[in-house]
């Protein structure tokens, strides 16, 4: 039996690291595996994650083998390639898909009902080959998406409006990357809708600074990566609101990746759209309202990622 307070991370690198280090701190696991192609990474990881133990709830946290994973309710892939100088995108997808095969390799044989929650990127794609890799159910193959995306974008709304970020309430959707667009027809701060809001509060040429704000989504990444190397922070805590709707089965509605077969005028694609997240995973899609243009503008995204992906193919048959 599956136990889903049991979560695997494999990879163990900036961002797995810390998912591991910020589902210790939640209390909501009583058990977290941590597995690396380096196994003296994991081993230290868990090793030095234990030593925080005492000032927090009685877990166990350790190195582990996929053998591990047998009654795991969630596992966490967090593996993956960087992009090296030079590189093209269709390189480094080559690069992950054979990474990401290896996992699920090792994954299946001992467990086929867990959860599995992909952080690599790109988040979209690596989610849809990991489904196509897997065989499982895809209610229990899920992307991170745009939950990260929305935050970042809520986080802007409210510091520019001088509301709580938590009160804002709108969704970037579609690919976790250049393609992505922002839901800003039913936007909304605590119910009021966000261009009225702008405009009972003088907000001067509020559409112009809204548009600013997604730019300023769309690229923070590229930003925080120049400043520091990676983004793991934010990432981490969108991991911990996707796991905690699980294992509480709360229902969340959350724009994660996952299979869209029908939704939007769209198929046989992963990306990010506003779903409910429970026990099971995704429970349902939902197709919120969208404006022609940000309709028009989802079909560019997932165009996109159907492009890098038939890339992906032709590559594999021509290295064959």
């Amino acid at each position: 039996m599956l136990n889903l307070q049991k979560c695997a991370i494999i990879g163990c690198g900036n961002v797995g690291a810390t998912c591991a280090y910020t589902l210790m701190h939640s209390g909501i696991l009583s058990e977290i595996v941590l597995i690396d192609a380096n196994t003296k990474k994991a081993e230290g990881e868990a090793m030095d994650l234990n030593h925080a133990l005492p000032f927090l709830a009685p877990m166990k946290i350790y190195a582990g083998r996929y053998e591990d994973l047998y009654d795991c309710g969630i596992i966490i892939i967090a593996a993956g390639a960087g992009q090296a100088p030079g590189e093209t995108r269709l390189d480094l997808l080559k690069k992950n898909k054979v990474i990401l095969s290896s996992i699920v390799n090792g994954i299946r044989p001992v467990n086929t009902d867990a959860i599995l929650l992909l952080v690599s990127n790109p988040v979209d794609i690596l989610t849809y080959i990991t489904l196509d890799l897997s065989g499982f159910d895809p209610r229990r193959v899920i992307g991170s998406g745009t939950v990260l995306d929305t935050a970042r974008l809520k986080f802007l709304v409210g510091e520019r409006l001088g509301v709580d970020s938590r009160n804002v309430h709108t969704f970037i959707i579609g690919e976790h990357g250049d393609s992505e667009l922002p839901v800003w027809s039913s936007a909304n701060i605590s119910g009021i809708d966000l261009h009225s809001f702008c405009r009972i509060n003088e907000v001067p040429d509020y559409q112009k600074e809204l548009d600013k704000m997604f730019e300023e989504v769309r690229t923070s990444a590229y930003k925080i990566i120049e400043s520091k190397g990676a983004t793991y922070y934010a990432i981490a805590e969108t991991v911990l609101r996707i796991v905690d709707s699980i294992v509480r089965d709360q229902n969340s509605i959350l724009s994660v990746s996952t299979l869209v077969e029908g939704h939007y005028g769209l198929s046989d694609i992963c990306l990010g759209v506003p779903s409910v997240i429970g026990a099971c995973g995704v429970k349902s899609v939902l197709d919120i309202p969208l404006s022609s243009d940000e309709y028009a503008a989802l079909h560019a995204s997932a165009k996109a990622l159907k492009q890098a992906l038939e890339g992906l193919r032709e590559k594999a048959v021509l290295s064959v």
